[in-house]
């Protein structure tokens, strides 16, 4: 065996070292035998090779004679096979540990591998644990983290396939295990066009974090006495900015799956980052939809929506989130700004982008964050009037700078063939405090027209009646042609007739409704321009039919009295015109019932005048307050009611309601009150069912 050493280095002296020199060095090479466990044979061997090596290079013609073999190019030492393990031990002791082990891995392999239970193997082994050990810790120096992993992965497959040295096969494992961070740091911070090592690191630290329970390190782990929960956090932000911003969102979202919040804010971060950065709108959409259902404790999402509502150029809703928002500073610092409110969101937005959301991603640097230019982009504007249509509000358009407006005049072209971007969650995003949810109110207004439309009529019930009928002759009229054989013809034939008869049957239905249509509608009129000149005290009389029916459509009813509040039960209201009283007591009641029910006073017990949708969604509200260890202290008081639209079937009115709200702790510790002034505005709606009248839902701010 040749070994890449000289005489000089298995000893430990420079060329240049004297005689006396060399002999000291010998001493203390004899004297310092390696205490590892390895065998008498070999230490002894070992002993003989210094030996040998001193008396050549303090003997002058022998030094002279080998100098010379050295000037002339030759390298390493040929050793014979019963010298070959101490002359490894040797390489090893003098400063070559990767030498070594590749060496000592090759003599432990087929076909040179020593017999079993022999001295040389154990020696062997015990050389290979060592100087994979020691020659990952010289490739740590030098920072080359994956090559020390590499070989101590090498010298734990070496221990288990000779299995030996279970006690240092447990120390190279753990060698391994701690080092797994400084790894994943090599492997990602190096050039992106290795391509290979960076998928190799992403997936390592992704198996590293669902290892530890997420983010916040829930589980217990092999790693929690390498790496404690602060130092992770450093590990982490240190290693961040070497991701690019999609791999950041493909790494959160995962983690949010598997149960981590903290992953869940990161996602709506990045997510963000790249709507922005890559002028992509409909990414905010996923980041405001993923932080509405986050629960983090002390967060304040609500200025984070109002930045994504005022991107997608929705100031009237970005100015309610900012007003709505818990931090008491930053309420008073909007409100005391001494130019425009807009203006002050903008600095806030502008300032969150920078500070917060585009920092930390290995492929976003953005220089400078111009808003005007994210209004000025074709396909921002595009996306925005979508909205406008799709959403059916109005937007206010401006230039955040000098508050002129521009213009957003088409429609986003990929938008409808994106099946990420959801439009309907546009209407999620409404401000929910103290108000219901949009959807819910786009649910009720189609059911409403629906009723309103089609049903509007004398002869509901009879419609309703043959609507139930028309499933049982279709199955009648099937089973009647194919039992007398009326028809022999195919299958597709029978029903096609079947078919025919149902469609006559249902135009001489139809007919019948709009000859029923047009006099009921116009009692209905009749009937409520009586109910409103009755609440205004002005007389019915001397008025036409078509004076009526303007009186209905601009009407604009407002009471001003006050109502005590416990002077109504909550009992029906089975009035089918019921008067703007009897609306302000049942809005009273639920608003009573609903302030003691989130206060933890009572239970909720409204069936009969409100809707079990609206009761359940209270009822959730309040779960999730019990959850945080909080309760809702909630003042209300009616200022004045409008009546906005009224049917047989449907009503709805505006209120403007005074409206103040504390959450507490438990223990009565105030954690926040907002109050709305001078009032703040909600649309109400009834409906008709089960012959009295329920409150059906409410939004606000409208």
């Amino acid at each position: 065996m040749e070994l890449p050493l000289d005489h000089f280095r298995l000893i430990g002296v420079s060329p240049s070292a004297t005689s006396e020199e060399i002999l000291r060095a010998f001493q203390l090479r004899l004297d310092k035998t390696p205490d590892e466990g390895f065998t008498y044979e070999v230490l002894s061997q070992r002993s003989e090779l210094l030996r040998l090596t001193a008396d050549l290079l303090t003997d002058p013609d022998s030094r002279r004679e080998y100098e010379n073999l050295l000037l002339n190019g030759a390298s390493g030492l040929d050793l014979s096979s019963n010298r070959e393990v101490a002359g490894l031990i040797l390489l090893w002791e003098s400063g070559s540990p990767k030498e070594a082990f590749k060496i000592t891995r090759k003599a432990l392999q087929p076909p040179q591998t020593p017999a079993l239970g022999s001295s040389r193997e154990a020696d062997l082994t015990l050389l290979a644990a060592l100087t994979s050990r020691d020659a990952a810790i010289e490739e740590q120096e030098k920072r080359s983290y994956s090559n020390a992993a590499d070989f101590l992965q090498e010298g734990i497959q070496l221990l288990q396939r000779m299995g030996k040295l279970g006690e240092l096969r447990k120390t190279l494992e753990e060698d391994l295990i701690s080092l797994l961070p400084y790894r994943i740091l090599d492997l990602l911070s190096r050039d992106l066009n290795e391509n290979e090592s960076h998928k190799k690191g992403l997936s390592m630290l992704e198996n590293f974090i669902i290892k530890r329970g997420g983010l916040e390190g829930k589980n217990k782990s092999e790693y929690d006495n390498y790496l404690n929960q602060h130092e992770f956090e450093s590990f982490f932000q240190q290693i961040k900015p070497f991701l690019t911003v999609q791999e950041q969102i493909d790494l959160f979202l995962e983690l949010q799956k598997r149960g981590s919040s903290e992953a869940g804010f990161l996602a709506f971060l990045s997510l963000t980052a790249i709507g922005f950065a890559r002028r992509k709108p409909e990414k905010l959409f996923e980041a405001r939809k993923i932080l509405k259902k986050l629960n983090l404790s002390g967060l304040d999402s609500m200025p984070l929506i109002g930045c994504l509502d005022l991107l997608l150029a929705d100031v009237e809703q970005s100015s309610a989130r900012f007003l709505s928002s818990s931090d008491e500073k930053l309420r008073d610092w909007l409100n005391n700004f001494p130019g425009e409110k807009l203006e002050a969101i903008c600095i806030f937005c502008k300032n969150w982008l920078e500070n917060d959301v585009l920092v930390g991603y290995r492929d976003i640097d953005l220089k400078e964050i111009d808003l005007d230019s994210w209004f000025q982009d074709r396909e921002i504007q595009e996306f925005i009037e979508q909205l406008e249509k799709k959403s059916n509000r109005t937007i206010l358009k401006s230039n955040f700078q000098n508050q002129s407006k521009f213009n957003a005049e088409e429609s986003l072209k990929n938008l409808r063939t994106d099946p990420e971007t959801n439009l309907d969650d546009y209407e999620e995003g409404r401000l929910p405090l103290p108000g219901g949810k949009r959807e819910d109110e786009k649910q009720v207004i189609e059911e409403n027209i629906y009723t309103d439309e089609v049903l509007k009529n004398n002869s509901i019930e009879f419609y309703k009646y043959a609507i139930e009928k028309i499933a049982e002759l279709k199955f009648i009229f099937g089973e009647a042609l194919e039992n007398n054989k009326i028809f022999y013809k195919s299958t597709y034939l029978k029903y096609f007739y079947a078919f025919l008869i149902l469609f006559v049957f249902g135009l001489g239905l139809g007919l019948l409704r709009i000859n029923f249509k047009k006099p009921a509608q116009e009692k209905e009129i009749i009937d409520n321009s009586k109910l409103i000149s009755k609440d205004k005290n002005l007389s019915s009389e001397g008025l036409n039919l078509n004076d009526k029916k303007k009186s209905l459509d601009e009407s604009n009813i407002i009471i001003s009295e006050k109502i005590d509040k416990n002077s109504f039960l909550a009992e029906e209201i089975n009035t089918a015109s019921p008067s703007l009283k009897q609306i302000k007591y049942l809005i009273n009641t639920w608003l009573d019932n609903k302030s003691d029910f989130l206060s933890g006073k009572n239970e909720i017990n409204l069936s009969k005048i409100v809707q079990k949708d609206l009761i359940n969604r209270l009822k959730k509200e309040r779960q999730l307050d019990m959850q945080k260890g909080v309760y809702k202290n909630i003042s209300t008081n009616i200022e004045n009611i409008v009546l906005l639209s009224q049917t047989s079937s449907r009503i709805a009115v505006s209120v403007d309601l005074k409206y103040t709200e504390k959450i507490l702790k438990t223990d009565g510790e105030l954690i926040n009150e907002t109050t709305f002034a001078p009032f703040l505005k909600v649309k109400y709606i009834l409906g008709f069912s089960n012959n009295s009248w329920k409150l059906v839902d409410y939004i606000s701010g409208v």
